[in-house]
C-alpha cells in the first residue's frame, strides 16, 4: 500500500481504529475522520507508535451532519488531488430515537445517508487515484427497508440498525454498477460480531444481553481483518459489487439483491442529501 492514500471513518477506535493501523502497518497514508479532535489525535498518536508510520492525517468531522460532511470533503480535496480507497466505517446503534440537525433519524442518517453522500463528493479524487476502492461496512444484521417508516421512524426499535445496514448493501450494489468500467469498485463487508463501543447506550435486558456477548466476540483487529483485506488485496483487483465476511465473497440477504428496491433507496437518499445524482 505504499504510495496510496486511505480514508477511514470512525477511526478514532474499536474497527475503524485498527483498520487504520492495520493500513498504516502497510505503508499507505492513512486519513482518519473521526468526530471528536482529542480522541482522533490520541488514536493518530497511538496508530503512530505502533506502526511507525508518520504519513497519518486526521481531520475532524460530525457524520450527522451534512454541512461537516461537505466541508471534510472540501478540505480533503483542496489538499489532495487523488484518494485511492474510501472505507466508510463509522456507525451508531442507538438505543433512543433522535433526530440529526438536518432532521432525519440518526441511524439512518449516519450509517447509510453519511456513506453515501460522502462517497459522492469524493468521487472526482477516487477516479482520479484510480484503481481506487469503496469499502462499506455492513452487517449480517440485515432487515428489509421499511419505506413508509424510514425517515421519521416513528416505530422506532433496534431494527433501526439492521436496515441501516440493509441500506449500506442495497448502496454498494448500485454504486457498483453505476460505477462499472470507471477503475473503481465498490465493495462491502461484514466485520463479524465485534467488542466495540457500538450498542453501549442500551439499558435494561438487551443492555444486559450485549454485556453478556462480549466475552465471546472478536477483537477489533479481527474484526478489521476483512476490511483490510478487500482494501488492499491484489486478488481482489476489479472485483466490485461483493459482499465480504471472514475474508470470503458470501451472499447478503435476498432482499439486497432487489434492484428496484434499491433504485427507490437510491432517489430517497439523492433527495435527503440534495444531490442531484439519480445517474453517474
Amino acid at each position: 500500500m505504499q504510495g496510496k492514500i486511505c480514508m477511514v471513518t470512525g477511526a478514532n477506535s474499536g474497527i475503524g481504529k485498527a483498520t487504520a493501523l492495520g493500513l498504516a502497518k502497510m505503508g499507505a497514508t492513512v486519513v482518519l475522520v473521526c468526530r471528536d479532535r482529542g480522541r482522533g489525535e490520541a488514536a493518530r498518536d497511538d496508530i503512530q507508535r505502533a506502526s511507525g508510520n508518520d504519513a497519518l492525517e486526521l481531520m475532524v468531522a460530525d457524520l450527522a451532519s451534512q454541512a461537516s460532511i461537505h466541508q471534510l470533503a472540501t478540505e480533503y480535496r483542496h489538499t489532495h488531488d487523488r484518494l485511492h480507497v474510501l472505507i466508510n466505517n463509522a456507525a451508531v446503534n442507538r438505543a433512543t430515537y433522535s433526530k440529526t440537525v438536518d432532521g432525519i433519524e440518526t441511524t439512518f442518517a449516519v450509517n447509510h445517508l453519511a456513506p453515501f453522500l460522502l462517497a459522492h463528493l469524493l468521487l472526482d479524487v477516487l477516479k482520479a487515484g484510480t484503481p481506487a476502492r469503496i469499502v462499506n461496512v455492513a452487517s449480517a444484521d440485515q432487515s428489509p427497508i421499511e419505506f413508509d417508516d424510514l425517515i421519521e421512524a416513528k416505530g422506532f426499535t433496534a431494527r433501526a440498525y439492521s436496515q441501516s445496514k440493509m441500506a449500506n448493501i442495497l448502496f454498494t450494489y448500485a454504486l457498483a454498477r453505476k460505477l462499472q468500467g470507471t477503475g473503481i469498485t465498490v465493495n462491502c463487508v461484514h466485520p463479524g460480531v465485534v467488542r466495540t463501543e457500538l450498542g453501549r447506550d442500551f439499558k435494561g435486558l438487551f443492555g444486559i444481553l450485549i454485556a453478556g456477548m462480549k466475552p465471546f466476540m472478536v477483537t477489533p483487529a479481527k474484526g478489521a481483518e476483512t476490511s483490510i483485506y478487500v482494501a488492499s488485496s491484489a486478488e481482489l483487483d476489479g472485483i466490485t459489487g461483493k459482499y465480504f465476511a471472514n475474508k470470503r465473497q458470501r451472499y447478503s440477504a435476498k432482499e439486497s439483491y432487489d434492484e428496484s428496491t434499491a433504485d427507490r433507496l437510491w432517489q430517497i437518499s439523492s433527495a435527503l442529501t440534495q444531490l442531484e445524482i439519480a445517474a453517474i
